[in-house]
């Protein structure tokens, strides 16, 4: 089955854009104080003999993408080469499709044999499936915005039966193993009708100050806040997403009680807690929770939902945490792979799914679809996305119907490195009256509108034509 609106990829070109931080970010044992953007352009041609080119990008953020004691250069080296070796994988993959269907078959047919062979004779070094899926993510996103601009339409458009050859049948089955839930269904049935404001939620991480008693001499003179209490006054901020420890019950409540009285003091709305992976008992959230519940019961109303506690190879830690949910909506992040992961999930507990562009725009679209046809709630996280990454990431939110607007935190710690993308979408890169700005996404594929931003490029660090 085809159509003559399919295409296959002709070329590929990487690029690595370096980013520091202005204020470290801490989540679960690690710290960020560097990230290194990776770029793509891809070059596609269809059916019809039309050629476009199409952009993706996705921070490489090492300690999220493979969290280990293993030295922080060796892991950096490892995804960096991996991610050079997608561009020739990309650029000589022969399939013909819909971006969908050509991300899927990349990613079962492809990249578990890539990272196989990254991984064979150094298991020390054993680099992780996740770890592949966001190296491989810019080049699934450049296919997508490579689409949408070959057929002169936004890419969400695309997402129906004009353009797919197979219905969500063709990947997915339900919960009980069966796929007439998915016959005549296409991703574009699970869209919202996309709105052009979000309500932007503010990252408190794990080093991030509070207040001005916390203030020294060594912050940074930027132009930029620094504490807590100064980003929500200067964006209007409703939502505060609290970065926990997940081995610390003593700091982890009183951090949250803090923010949460920071919060109030301040007109704030909603939390939520991000416990990064590292719990391994749900007794620890439990009794959190259920402290906040007896000792602050406003603070535990404004808790939104729970994110991640448990460690995100969900096979190989088959955690009951049904009581967890109980108290609170619990979110998937890290685990959420796929759509198979997200069953299993869902299964043991889980109720809710938090998307991550980073790990393909072909995966969150399977994974909404999914979740979303079994009642499963959704949120749309960042990876401190920022230049072209923040547009797809928003794109996505706006479109899912998320429990509250979208993780948007790139202008905490690296607001200038979008200040050329902020020449033509300003509400993308900085939150007023606690929301971000969509209206300025016009156009076809992701609405970058790439050649009216002023971004000049560094030399690519990888190319390949078919």
């Amino acid at each position: 089955m085809t159509k003559n609106t399919d295409i296959r990829v002709i070329a590929a070109s990487l690029y690595f854009l370096p980013i520091k931080t202005r204020i470290p970010l801490k989540f679960g044992p690690e710290t960020v104080t560097t990230v290194t953007c990776a770029r793509v352009k891809m070059t596609i041609e269809s059916k019809n003999g039309k050629y476009a080119v199409g952009w993706g990008e996705t921070p490489l953020s090492i300690q999220w993408i493979w969290p280990s004691e293993i030295p922080y250069e060796t892991r950096y080296a490892k995804v960096t080469s991996f991610t050079k070796k997608l561009t020739r994988a990309w650029s000589t993959f022969p399939y013909w499709g819909h971006p969908i269907e050509i991300g899927q078959a990349f990613q079962t047919d492809v990249l578990p044999e890539l990272l196989k062979e990254e991984n064979d004779g150094t298991p020390e070094t054993h680099m992780p499936w996740l770890a592949a899926l966001v190296s491989c993510s810019p080049f699934d996103i450049a296919l997508h915005d490579a689409f949408g601009n070959s057929h002169g339409v936004p890419v969400y458009e695309t997402y129906s039966s004009e353009y797919l050859n197979f219905d969500l049948a063709y990947y997915l089955t339900d919960s009980k193993g069966r796929k007439n839930r998915f016959e005549g269904r296409y991703p574009a049935d699970y869209f919202v009708s996309p709105p052009d404001k979000l309500v932007a939620w503010h990252l408190v991480g794990g080093m991030d100050k509070l207040t001005h008693k916390e203030a020294s001499p060594d912050d940074p003179k930027d132009g930029y806040p620094v504490v807590l209490t100064d980003w929500i006054k200067r964006d209007g901020l409703k939502c505060l997403k609290i970065k926990l420890r997940g081995n610390d019950a003593a700091w982890d409540y009183a951090r949250i009680v803090q923010v949460g009285n920071i919060a109030i003091e301040n007109d704030c709305h909603w939390l939520s807690a991000d416990f990064n992976c590292t719990v391994r008992d749900p007794a620890y959230v439990n009794e959190i929770l259920d402290r906040l519940l007896k000792e602050h019961p406003r603070i535990y109303g404004m808790l939104l939902y729970v994110e991640q506690p448990f460690p995100y190879d969900l096979e190989n830690n088959l955690i009951d945490v049904h009581s967890v949910s109980a108290r609170k909506p619990l979110f998937m992040d890290e685990s959420a792979h796929d759509w198979r992961l997200v069953k299993l999930g869902r299964e043991l507990g889980w109720s809710g799914v938090a998307l991550k562009t980073c790990k393909t725009q072909t995966g969150a679209l399977l994974t909404l679809s999914w979740a979303k046809a079994h009642g499963m709630t959704l949120m749309v996280q960042d990876l401190t996305n920022p230049m072209l990454a923040q547009i797809p990431h928003v794109q996505l939110a706006r479109h899912a119907g998320t429990i509250m607007g979208v993780e948007t935190n790139g202008m905490q710690f690296y607001p200038d490195a979008s200040l050329p993308e902020a020449t033509v979408h300003p509400g993308l890169y900085s939150r007023r009256e606690g929301c971000l700005d969509l209206s300025t996404l016009k156009g076809s594929g992701f609405g970058y509108c790439l050649e009216k931003i002023p971004r000049v490029l560094p030399e690519p660090v990888a190319e390949w034509t078919t």
